[in-house]
């Protein structure tokens, strides 16, 4: 299997949100990106600029951070279609995108679909987050850094700029031999532009201290939050049902928190976010962890605050 490191660099309304078209609110403008075999040697790279048809004038900040001009981008730029058959055929059949940070993935499917191109990639949609991979191996796995702190605290030589889709698609290649794979091989990231559409086709994975569930969509964000499935506490681990410690509460309209205990793993703690899609589905991802008496504490703490503020809000005095 190859790995497909892919950036993208975009356009968006230069006149304001009211002037956004919904449908495609980032414009793809820029598509770079690096073949690796399964040992992470280049095979080779793909880097294409593309002329801008929904937003024909570039946004203050695009132009100061790719530093490039409209009338640069209408001379050397082709169509999108042009652009992405021809991406989507370079890429191949046996690979997996990896990226850094997890926007990419979404924009280039929305592009994909404003402009009806066919792209045949899997579900559950799995690819490799490499900020997050790198923050594994050399951070606390929380913490998210730039590219740049990257490249620079592992030594490497900044032989080119920053802020192109071919340049840091090519810097992102170079970080992948240096990640410890072994250790991060099934720290997979989902990407949710497509949703689950049914329950047979819900997702479920097991990192090994943590599972995520990634929801169907529903009518709405109530029948979501309320569902079953969503709301249930089985062990991520042994699919066991655990005793509810504290039940599933809400924090604001999208975060949901709980406590639970496995008999054969320990204390779990969870949360759920409802989030929706372009077609105003909503789906909730969960994660559930194993934690301790401290994280266990924490989410006490939590739920303690949160019914304070909900006392102090109903009695309407200050908190």
């Amino acid at each position: 299997m190859n790995y497909i490191v892919l950036d993208l660099e975009w356009n968006q309304s230069a006149d304001g949100k009211a002037y956004t078209n919904s449908r495609i609110p980032f414009e793809i403008i820029q598509i770079g990106a690096v073949k690796l075999d399964e040992n992470f040697s280049e095979i080779s790279q793909f880097d294409r600029y593309i002329r801008p048809a929904v937003y024909t004038k570039l946004h203050d900040k695009v132009q100061e951070i790719l530093n490039v001009t409209i009338e640069e981008l209408t001379c050397i730029g082709h169509d999108f279609t042009y652009v992405a058959n021809d991406f989507i055929r370079w890429c191949g059949d046996d690979y997996i995108f990896c990226t850094w940070g997890q926007t990419d993935l979404t924009e280039l499917q929305r592009n994909f679909d404003y402009y009806n191109i066919e792209y045949n990639f899997p579900m559950p949609f799995l690819f490799y987050d490499v900020q997050k991979l790198y923050s594994i191996c050399f951070q606390d796995s929380k913490e998210r850094t730039t590219l740049k702190n990257a490249i620079e605290h592992l030594g490497m030589q900044e032989l080119e700029g920053y802020h192109s889709a071919g340049s840091d698609a090519r810097y992102t290649s170079q970080i992948m031999p240096e990640l410890d794979f072994e250790k991060v091989r099934k720290f997979y990231s989902v990407d949710t532009y497509r949703i689950p559409q049914n329950i047979k086709e819900e997702i479920y994975l097991d990192f090994g201290n943590y599972g995520k569930y990634i929801s169907r969509g529903f009518a709405d964000r109530e029948e979501a939050a309320n569902d079953k499935e969503v709301t249930a506490c089985r062990c991520f681990k042994c699919n066991k049902t655990m005793k509810r410690i504290i039940k599933w509460f809400s924090t604001n309209s999208k975060s949901y928190y709980g406590l639970f205990s496995c008999q054969e793993h320990g204390l779990i703690k969870g949360r759920f976010r409802i989030k929706s899609t372009d077609d105003k589905q909503y789906y909730a991802i969960r994660i559930l962890k194993c934690t301790d008496e401290e994280g266990g504490k924490k989410i006490k703490m939590r739920q303690q605050r949160e019914k304070e503020h909900r006392r102090a809000k109903r009695l309407g005095t200050p908190e």
